[in-house]
C-alpha cells in the first residue's frame, strides 16, 4: 500500500499551513469489500487526499479495519476459528485489495490493538467523570447451554410482524420484510450456535445520555454543517435524528470480543461497536505517531474531513461528536463530511452477505487496469442519488471517454513529437516564440484557465465527480485545438505555428496528467514516464503552478527530450463484456459452484472419452454397433429424471385441503403446469409467489383432492421434519432448462413408470450438503448459471 506521506517520518501539523486530517469509514473486517464499499469510502477519500497533496497541503489519510463486535464473532463461528484469526485473515484481504486500487493511506491500521483499548477507555473515563453516562437494566436473551447472553445476530426465530412470519429472522432485523427487531420480540427464538431456546434475563448496561448533550451537539451541527459545506444527504439524515428526538444509547454489550469496560461492575462486558469504531480513527493515528494529539486535539490548526456511505452518517454527525463533546476536551471535530448513496450492481444491489456483485478481489482477474476501474467508479460516484454499475456502461466509458478522448489526445501529441525530424520533432519539445499572439492558442489558454479554476473550486468543495468531469473537458479542448489547427498541415506549410501548437499541446498533456493524478495515479505516472519527467505531481498556488494553466506553452521547456510514446488504453470488446457478465452473474457462492461443476464436468468428460474409446474398440472387434436400450431396460440413473428450472407464476390454497397449495408453474416453452404441494405448514403463501424452483416433470399425473398435479416441486426437509425449504436454482438460470447431473448424461424418460419405482430408488440419495447445495450423492443439481441450493438446511433429504 503506497505511503501517502512520502516523507521520512510521520507528518505532524505545521503552523501556518493547511493541515488536513482525512478519514474514511473503517470497513468491517468480516468480508471482502465490493465495489460499492470501495467507492463509498476508501476510494473517495483517497482522491481527496491525493488532491490535497497535489495542492501542497499538509494532509494525512487514516483508515483501517473495524474488527470488534458481533459480526466478527458470528463469522468466526461460521468458519470454526477464533475472532482474531478472522480479523487477521480479512485485514490482509482488505489490505491487498486497497493496494491493488492504489489507495494512498498514510496509515492503514486496525481496531483490535492495545492503542484502541487505551484511547477508548480514556474517553469512557472522561464521560463517566463528567456524568454523561447512566446505568439501566435491559432484558436480553440468555442461552443456558452456551452460558452467555446472545447478541442480536446470534438469535434467529420467526418474525413477529403480521403477514410476514419469516422463520429465519435475525435478532436485529427481518431480512424478508426489512423491519428492525429486538431479539426478545422474535417468536420461537433459537440460539444460532446450539439451536436451543434461550430465555429472557435481566442484564445491566451503560448508556450515553444524548438528550443531555443535545444543546452542545446542535450548536456544533448548526455552525459546522454550513462552514464545512456538508453534503445534503448528510444534513438530511442528521436533521431527521434531531427531529425524532435524541435518546439515551447503550454503549456496552455482553460479548468477549471487544474493548473491555474499565469498571468493576461491567468488567465482563465490552463497548458496543458503534461507540468503539469511530474512536478507531484516533487509535490508528496513535499507531502512526505518538504525537497523535497534535492532530486530534488541535481544532485551531487541523481540519477533519470524513468520507463514508449514507448508512454511517448518524455515527459521525451525532454519536461520535457527542462522545467528543462529552469528554470536555479540546477535540478536533469533523469539519466536512462527504457522503455517498448506494452503488447498485446491474439490475440489483451489491451485497456482501449474499455475495452479489463485483468484489475487490475479483477485479484483478478481469485484465482491466486499475486506472479504468478507478475512473469508472468515480464517474459513477453516487453523490446525490443511487447509481448503477453495469458492464456495458463501463465499456462505453472506457472506449468512448478514456480511449477515444483522453488516450487519443495524449498519444497524438507525443507520437507526433517522437517522429523523426523529417516528419516530426525527433522527440524534442520545440521552442514556440509568438504563442501569446496566436489566436487559437490564446482562446485555448483562456478556456483552460477557466476550467482549472472550476476544477479547483469543485475539489475544494469535495465535489469529486465534478472535478473529474472538468479535468476531462480539458482533454476535449485539447482534441478540438489539434483539429482546429490541423497541425499535420501546419508542419508542412507553417512550421513556426506548428511548433506553437505542439508545444502548447504538450504542456496540456502535462497539465491533464497533474489534474487526473488524484483520480488515476497509474495513468498520470505513465504519462510522466512518456514525457520523461520525474514522478512528482504538484499544482501549488505557492509555486505559481496553477497560474501556468493560463500559459500552457510555458509548462514544458523547449529542447526537453520526451520518452517513448505508448497507447494508454485498450479497447474493451463486446465478447469480453459478455464474458464478464456471465462470469460475475449470481452470487460468489454460485460462481464457485459453477467453477466446481465445470471442473467436475471436464473430469467426467475425460473419463467418458476414455470409456468411449474402449467401447469403440470393443464394438469394432464384435463387428456390431451398440443397440439403444428400451426405457424399461435402462439403468436407473439421474439421467432418466426430467427435472427443469421452473417459476411459480401463481400459488393459492387448495380449496379442499388445508395443508396443500396449488401452484401454476412455468416450465419453459410456454408450458404451464398445475402442481399440488403439501407446503402450507412450512412456507407462507406470499413466499411461494414468483419463486424459482426445481420441478420434476415426468412423474405420472396424480389427482389430489380433485385437482390433478402434473409435476412435483423439489424441497429439502430438516432431519426432524420441522422445517422444509424449496430447492432453488440461481436467479439467472433459464426457465425451462434441464437441471443436469454431470456424469449422468442421456435423455429423460417421457414418463416414469410408477411400477418401476425409478424416482423412489434415486430419491434415497438426494440430499443437501454442508454448503446447502442440492445433490445426488456428491453430484450437484447443476444449471447453466450454477448449482441449486436451499436457504439454511444442510444434510437434509430432498424430495
Amino acid at each position: 500500500m503506497e505511503d501517502g506521506g512520502k516523507s521520512d517520518g510521520p507528518k505532524l501539523p505545521i503552523p501556518g499551513k493547511r493541515n488536513i486530517l482525512i478519514t474514511s469509514a473503517l470497513p468491517y473486517v468480516n468480508n471482502v469489500p465490493h465495489l460499492g464499499n470501495i467507492i463509498g469510502c476508501v476510494l473517495s477519500a483517497d482522491v481527496y487526499a491525493r488532491y490535497c497533496r497535489l495542492r501542497g497541503y499538509n494532509a494525512i489519510y487514516i483508515c483501517g479495519t473495524d474488527e470488534y463486535g458481533t459480526a466478527t464473532e458470528t463469522k468466526a463461528l461460521e468458519e470454526n476459528c477464533t475472532p482474531k484469526e478472522i480479523c487477521d485473515k480479512y485485514h490482509a484481504i482488505h489490505k491487498e485489495v486497497y493496494d491493488w486500487f492504489d489507495i494512498s493511506f498514510d496509515k492503514f491500521g486496525r481496531t483490535s490493538t492495545p492503542e484502541q483499548t487505551e484511547v477508548c477507555q480514556a474517553i469512557f473515563k472522561k464521560l463517566w467523570d463528567n456524568k454523561w453516562l447512566s446505568e439501566n437494566t435491559m432484558q436480553q436473551l440468555y442461552c443456558d447451554t452456551c452460558k452467555k447472553f446472545l447478541a442480536d445476530r446470534l438469535v434467529e426465530g420467526s418474525c413477529p410482524f403480521k403477514g410476514c412470519n419469516y422463520d429465519s429472522a435475525r435478532g436485529d432485523q427481518c431480512e424478508k420484510c426489512g423491519k428492525l427487531l429486538n431479539p426478545t420480540e422474535l417468536k420461537d427464538p433459537k440460539c444460532k450456535v446450539c439451536q436451543n431456546t434461550p430465555r429472557i434475563r435481566d442484564t445491566d448496561h451503560l448508556f450515553i445520555e444524548l438528550p443531555l448533550l443535545k444543546d452542545k451537539l446542535e450548536e456544533y451541527i448548526k455552525e459546522t454543517s454550513v462552514a464545512g459545506s456538508w453534503s445534503q444527504n448528510a444534513i438530511q439524515t442528521t436533521n431527521a435524528w434531531l427531529r425524532d428526538g435524541l435518546r439515551q444509547r447503550c454503549i456496552t454489550r455482553d460479548l468477549k470480543w471487544g474493548v473491555p469496560v474499565p469498571h468493576e461492575k461491567y468488567k465482563e462486558k465490552v463497548f458496543y461497536v458503534w461507540f468503539d469504531a469511530p474512536i478507531g480513527y484516533v487509535s490508528i493515528t496513535s499507531c502512526y505517531t505518538s504525537e497523535w494529539e497534535k492532530w486530534w486535539k488541535n481544532p485551531e490548526n487541523v481540519e477533519l474531513y470524513q468520507f463514508m456511505g449514507k448508512d454511517n452518517v448518524p455515527f459521525h454527525t451525532v454519536m461520535f461528536p457527542s462522545t467528543q463533546l462529552g469528554t470536555g476536551e479540546n477535540w478536533t471535530l469533523m469539519k466536512t463530511i462527504s457522503v455517498t448513496e448506494y452503488l447498485n450492481y446491474e439490475d440489483g444491489k451489491f451485497s456482501k452477505s449474499k455475495g452479489v456483485g463485483v468484489f475487490g478481489n475479483d477485479v484483478k482477474d478481469t485484465n482491466i487496469p486499475v486506472e479504468v476501474w478507478r475512473y469508472y467508479l468515480l464517474t459513477n460516484r453516487p453523490e446525490v442519488s443511487d447509481t448503477s454499475f453495469s458492464w456495458k456502461d463501463l465499456q462505453a466509458k472506457l472506449n468512448g471517454e478514456l480511449l477515444s478522448n483522453l488516450g487519443n489526445f495524449v498519444n497524438r501529441v507525443l507520437s507526433f513529437i517522437a517522429k523523426p525530424e523529417s516528419s516530426g520533432y525527433g522527440s524534442v519539445i520545440p521552442d514556440a516564440p509568438g504563442a501569446e499572439s496566436h489566436p487559437l492558442t490564446i482562446s485555448l489558454a483562456e478556456k483552460v484557465e477557466k476550467l482549472v479554476a472550476e476544477y479547483v473550486e469543485a475539489m475544494e468543495k469535495v465535489k469529486l465527480k465534478q472535478g473529474l468531469k472538468t479535468a476531462m473537458l480539458i482533454s476535449n479542448e485539447g482534441n478540438f485545438y489539434l483539429q482546429a489547427n490541423q497541425f499535420w498541415k501546419l508542419y508542412k506549410d507553417d512550421k513556426p505555428s506548428c511548433a506553437i501548437v505542439i508545444r502548447t499541446a504538450a504542456g496540456l498533456v502535462h497539465l491533464i496528467a497533474q489534474l487526473l493524478e488524484p483520480f488515476m495515479p497509474s495513468f498520470s505516472c505513465e504519462v510522466f514516464k512518456q514525457l520523461n519527467l520525474p514522478l512528482h505531481f504538484s499544482l501549488s498556488d505557492e509555486r505559481g503552478e496553477v497560474l501556468l494553466a493560463s500559459r500552457p506553452w510555458d509548462i514544458l521547456p523547449p529542447s526537453h527530450r520526451i520518452g517513448t510514446p505508448q497507447p494508454l488504453f485498450k479497447e474493451l470488446v463486446d465478447e469480453e463484456v459478455q464474458q464478464y457478465r456471465e462470469k460475475f452473474a449470481g452470487s460468489q457462492a454460485d460462481r464457485r459452484a459453477r467453477d466446481e461443476a465445470a471442473n467436475l464436468t471436464d473430469q467426467l468428460n475425460k473419463t467418458k472419452l476414455s470409456d468411449a474409446k474402449k467401447q469403440k474398440a470393443s464394438s469394432s472387434k464384435s463387428g456390431g454397433k451398440p443397440k439403444p436400450q428400451p426405457a424399461a431396460d435402462r439403468e436407473i440413473t439421474m439421467a432418466r429424471l426430467d427435472i427443469r428450472v421452473g417459476k411459480i407464476v401463481k400459488a393459492e390454497r387448495h380449496p379442499r385441503a388445508d395443508a396443500l397449495y396449488v401452484e401454476e408453474i412455468d416450465v419453459g416453452g410456454g408450458e404451464i403446469r398445475t402442481v399440488v404441494s403439501g407446503l402450507v405448514n412450512y412456507i407462507p403463501l406470499e413466499e411461494m409467489q414468483n419463486r424459482m424452483v426445481c420441478v420434476l416433470c415426468n412423474l405420472k399425473p396424480a389427482k389430489m383432492r380433485d385437482i390433478v398435479s402434473q409435476a412435483m416441486v423439489l424441497a429439502a426437509s430438516s432431519s426432524d421434519g420441522s422445517k422444509v425449504e424449496l430447492v432453488e436454482p440461481p436467479e439467472s438460470a433459464i426457465i425451462g432448462e434441464r437441471v443436469i447431473f454431470p456424469g449422468f448424461e442421456g435423455e429423460p424418460d417421457d414418463l416414469l413408470n410408477p411400477k418401476k419405482k425409478i424416482f423412489e430408488t434415486l430419491a434415497v440419495d438426494l440430499h443437501t450438503n454442508e454448503n446447502l447445495v442440492a445433490c445426488y450423492k456428491d453430484v450437484p443439481f447443476t444449471t447453466s448459471a450454477g448449482v441449486c441450493k436451499v436457504s439454511s438446511i444442510s444434510n437434509g433429504p430432498v424430495r
